[in-house]
């Protein structure tokens, strides 16, 4: 095998390739990626068994076709201190060499036919979704799963479809974020009803996807897994197992305490009212009454805050406590100037919502 790439396209692949990468695991030919040079095209293909990455390298010129296993780490560094605009891999019998202007490397690999097999992206898409859209959802979305859960459901991010829509729905069982987007165009009768569990790390690569905003996005659902293709790049991922909550049972219908606040606004309070709080008392207190919303956080060994904004609020009075960081992190999605916040009692959960597309439900905590 003997081809020559464009450094700078082959580091962008490796970018997106070395995170699917495994730093630990007990499949050394895990640790590393396959580079496969036919007569017309290079694709560079990585797994760690449950998400793969298939991506299609530009700007390459392929003298000899072929196949090589090596190492992801290596490869990725000289590729990275490289100062060449052209890099030149020459592959026989599981030996690399990756030529310079000044520089020869030497990588011992592994078995080509040794490596799993990553999917590519055939036939018709079932469900097609333009790709800043969907990387908005992921936004929108992605940051209230679980990071750790024995609940492995709480690890991925339920997508719904509904109509010409895909809902988008993740928790930690103490907050749930759901975003609703428009799709392409409607998808196929079968699939117009599908529900799946797609794994947080699947959804992060989703969203380091390099492209217009306008590309589109195909998916297919193919038994326990889910191939996304967009441009050169094709994921593949397996579905977490497990039941995901029947989350519509928490959304609050009735509440009648509700204020419409700016979002820049609400974000400097929150973290102001903040600084003083410890871990063992995380939690600021909102404290709502005619016209005014004071945002209060103290712990005893380090003193107080308190910080007050003028609210367009008739409504009885409510106090609340919420995790702060909870609402940090959703007032960094919202996107709009300003957004809705319903309240009921306050051992009830908290209601944002931001247009008709996004809503987020916010356990209070219990501040003593």
């Amino acid at each position: 095998m003997k081809v020559e790439f464009s450094r700078a396209a082959l580091g962008d692949a490796l970018g997106l390739l070395t995170s699917v990468v495994p730093s630990r695991t007990p499949k050394p030919i895990l640790r590393c990626v396959r580079v496969m040079g036919s007569e017309k095209e290079v694709r560079v293909f990585a797994t760690d068994l449950e998400v793969g990455i298939n991506i299609l390298v530009s700007e390459v010129q392929v003298k000899e076709v072929g196949d090589v296993v090596i190492p992801a780490d290596r490869l990725a560094a000289i590729v990275r201190e490289s100062t060449d605009d052209v890099l030149s891999l020459e592959a026989e019998e599981g030996t690399c060499q990756i030529k310079g202007a000044d520089s020869q490397f030497t990588i011992y690999g592994q078995e080509a036919e040794q490596y799993p097999a990553v999917p590519g992206f055939e036939g018709r898409a079932d469900i097609e979704v333009a790709l800043g859209t969907l990387q908005a959802g992921i936004a929108q979305s992605l940051f209230a799963t679980a990071k750790e859960s024995t609940r492995y459901a709480l690890n991925g991010v339920l997508w719904e479809i509904s109509g010409k829509k895909l809902l988008l729905v993740a928790t930690d069982g103490r907050r749930l974020a759901r975003c609703r987007v428009n799709l392409a165009s409607a998808p196929a009768q079968e699939t117009a009803a599908a529900k799946m569990i797609v794994p947080a790390k699947t959804m992060s690569l989703l969203d380091k996807l390099g492209g217009s905003d306008t590309d589109v996005v195909g998916i297919k659902l193919i038994d326990n897994q889910v191939v996304i293709g967009c441009g050169n790049v094709v994921i593949s991922s397996t579905l977490v197992e497990g039941n995901f909550p029947k989350y519509e049972d928490i959304i609050p219908t009735d509440y009648e305490k509700k204020l419409r606040l700016p979002t820049e606004a609400v974000l400097s309070a929150v973290r102001r009212s903040a600084l003083l709080t410890t871990e063992e008392s995380r939690g600021i207190k909102l404290s709502i009454g005619r016209d005014v919303m004071v945002f209060s956080g103290r712990a005893p060994e380090t003193g107080d805050a308190r910080v007050e904004m003028p609210v367009d609020y008739k409504a009885e009075p409510v106090e609340i406590g919420f995790n702060p960081q909870f609402l940090i992190d959703v007032l960094r999605v919202i996107k709009a100037e300003e957004f809705d916040l319903e309240l009921g009692q306050q051992d009830r959960p908290g209601l944002i919502k931001s247009g008709a597309n996004f809503l987020y439900v916010l356990m209070p905590i219990n501040l003593g």
